[in-house]
């Protein structure tokens, strides 16, 4: 038997939102998952600032440690990003969208949310640059 002479290395260390997004994707079981990890790549190429961290039991990415973009993973024939404020009402909810969609990547909720759907890495890799326009957009007007 070995005795720890150390008590504080037996203290669980937080993980950084960086680690947590790559614990989880390490341990994730889904048929898309390299079109995944590619969308989270494209995510936080479209500015520096982006954190992420797991929210909703799956990556979402932040600016000013606000969330404003989380994946949903359910389904195994694609998988959803959610483009949100947060969790505070932000009072655009029933009115127009944020912003005109050129790239009509995105499918409108409510004014301050709306849907991205992927399906096969054909649609990450053509979508690659609205995606990123997008997420400006988004991040621009939050």
């Amino acid at each position: 038997m070995t005795i720890n002479k150390n008590p504080s290395s037996n203290k669980s260390k937080k993980l950084s939102g960086e680690q947590q997004v790559a614990n989880f994707l390490a341990n994730l079981e889904h048929p898309l998952k390299a079109e995944i990890e590619e969308v989270r790549t494209i995510i936080l190429s479209a500015n520096d600032e982006i954190t992420e961290h797991i929210k909703w039991n799956a990556p979402s990415f932040c600016i000013n440690n606000q969330d404003r973009v989380t994946f949903n993973l359910h389904g195994k024939d694609g998988f959803r990003l959610i483009f949100h404020c947060g969790s505070k009402v932000t009072g655009n909810e029933a009115k127009e969208p944020f912003f005109e969609d050129t790239t009509k990547l995105l499918e409108w909720v409510t004014g301050d949310r709306a849907i991205v759907k992927f399906t096969s890495m054909k649609d990450v890799v053509t979508n690659k640059e609205n995606l990123k326009e997008i997420v400006k957009k988004w991040i621009g007007a939050n």
